[in-house]
């Protein structure tokens, strides 16, 4: 028989208990077929020798936004600004760039890093010459606008009005900043949206391009269609028509937010339900294009403190943050949609919020049953033992973002206290009570690449090099297996991806060194020779083979 390709010579990491190392693999029609002494007496059309590289899985990100970092990577780049004059010039160079009239869009600032403050509405309409500036936040949670995009939103400056689920920041004077928080970010979104088709598949091709460097495979899109996040109604077809032009470099899990979600009629004997009008739910499509659980914010972030916790913010009296929206209309939106087959993907950050994610997940399962795919909350930033013993009994995943301990780790300590600091950003603790772990980023709100990750489960070294929570370390060899085997579990495709054994995707990532061979520290230093999905390679370096 010929195969497509044999890799010899390596030290593959197969993550199969019954095989755990390998030397040689080959691969038939995008999945293994071989190992080792099966392997022997194969033709295939091209061989690798790797000269003993080791070779994983390929690296799966269970929560990343695909579209919108693939558009920030279009629009201005404020990820690395280190005053608000660096903000001023940047804004200054694309509006060089940009039509009169026409909106300069920024991405990227992480208000944290510049102690939690905002630039100036004015000083934002001079660098911009009076176009409308609008500056998306890091977190994803907020954005920053100029006045003159203030005014376009229909933005009173004398009477700042209110917004349900939502901020618009004022300063002592009553005068508006600027920031707008959650909902209140609709007033921008709904001028600037949506985005053009070719512009979404074009941010997909950049997105899924670069994930394919790091070592990606799969990835899940953690929100389109809809909501603050969307960036077009109509994203699920951007990912369909990138994928019929061959500019997805990577396997994709897309979640609608259930705002794309809307009344399904059924017969009168059955329950209400909420999807898409064809009846598609959770796991529609194939191997590349999956439909994942439908994804419901309930809260805010840390960050920009608008995560709902039941003590209050520290240095904010009486402060608790709050849900995004009325709790019984969300639990009606939430029942329906497991009504009609779908995963539940509750993002869920402070602990008061996981207070009632857990309850309509719960709920949910009591009267549809567990669906196939998992359900899950995203992030559960802060988790009390009680509910980590809840996540278990109901077996939903927990996933927490590793990078975020790096990234601004003391940007979440400041506001939560070093108490719940304690209990945030599990993950010792979800592999002790049984629960899978796996890698996500939540990228562009911070670094994405999944080396990064690993290091960061190891080392839970903060943007300030101070340890946050070491009773939460893991292992390099439990990071390595959350960023496969856990994550292909979180999705519910563990039959298919995470390990590389004969019948399995033929998704791997070959790499400089092992993760476990190198001190933690330079982990994410670690080279990404080539990366191979379905047996194609979407990343290789010249030199390699």
């Amino acid at each position: 028989m010929k195969v497509d390709l044999i890799v010899r010579n390596a030290r593959i990491d197969t993550r199969d208990a019954a095989h755990p190392k390998a030397s040689s693999l080959a691969i038939l029609h995008g999945r293994i077929v071989a190992i080792d002494a099966d392997v022997d007496g194969l033709q295939a059309r091209e061989t690798l020798d790797l000269g003993g590289l080791p070779v994983l899985a390929g690296f799966n990100d269970v929560h990343a936004h695909s579209v919108w970092f693939g558009t920030t990577l279009i629009e201005a780049d404020l990820s690395a600004v280190a005053s608000h004059d660096d903000i001023y010039a940047a804004i200054e160079r694309q509006a060089q760039q940009t039509a009169p009239g026409e909106w300069v869009v920024a991405a990227g600032y992480n208000p944290v890093l510049l102690g939690s403050t905002h630039p100036d509405p004015d000083r934002l309409d001079t660098a911009s010459g009076g176009r409308p500036v609008w500056i998306k936040h890091a977190s994803g949670h907020s954005g920053q606008a100029s006045n003159r995009a203030l005014e376009l939103a229909g933005v009173d400056l004398r009477a700042v009005p209110e917004v349900e689920g939502g901020v618009i920041r004022i300063d002592e004077t009553g005068r508006p900043t600027g920031v707008l928080e959650e909902r209140a970010m609709e007033l921008v979104q709904r001028i600037l949206l949506p985005y053009p088709l070719a512009s979404l598949e074009r941010a997909l091709q950049l997105a899924t391009e670069q994930y394919a460097r790091e070592g990606l495979t799969s990835v899940t899109d953690a929100g389109v269609a809809g909501g603050w996040i969307g960036h077009a109604p109509a994203e699920l077809a951007a990912y369909q028509s990138a994928r019929d032009k061959g500019l997805l470099s990577t396997r994709m899990q897309v979640m609608p937010v259930m705002d794309a979600l809307g009344p399904i009629d059924g017969h009168d004997d059955e329950p209400s339900r909420r999807g898409f009008g064809a009846g598609m739910r959770t796991g529609w499509g194939d191997e590349w294009l999956q439909l994942g659980p439908v994804k419901v914010f309930t809260d805010g972030s840390i960050l920009g403190r608008t995560a709902q916790m039941r003590e209050e913010y520290e240095g904010c009296p009486g402060y608790h943050g709050y849900l995004q929206d009325d709790p019984d209309a969300m639990r009606a939106r939430i029942m329906d949609a497991a009504a009609a087959g779908w995963s539940l993907a509750l993002h869920a950050v402070g602990d008061a919020a996981l207070d009632f994610a857990l309850d309509a997940i719960e709920a949910a399962v009591q009267q549809h049953g567990r669906p196939r795919v998992p359900n899950r909350v995203e992030h559960g930033m802060v988790v009390r033992p009680e509910q980590l013993d809840r996540l278990a009994a109901l077996e939903i995943a927990c996933v927490v973002q590793p990078s975020f301990i790096p990234s601004f780790g003391e940007g979440i300590r400041a506001p939560v206290g070093a108490a719940r600091g304690r209990i945030s950003i599990r993950a010792r603790s979800q592999l002790d009570a049984g629960m899978p772990l796996a890698f996500s980023s939540d990228r562009p709100v911070a670094a994405g690449a999944p080396l990064l990750g690993i290091q960061s489960f190891v080392q839970r070294l903060t943007e300030e090099g101070q340890v946050y929570g070491e009773h939460e370390r893991i292992s390099v060899d439990e990071a390595v297996h959350a960023a496969t085997v856990g994550s292909a579990e979180v999705t519910g495709q563990q039959h298919a991806k995470g390990r590389l054994a004969p019948g399995q995707l033929a998704d791997l990532v070959v790499l400089g060194a092992h993760p476990r061979d190198v001190d933690a520290g330079e982990i994410s230093a670690i080279p990404v020779r080539a990366t191979i999905a379905g047996g194609a390679f979407t990343h290789r370096e010249a030199d390699l083979g």
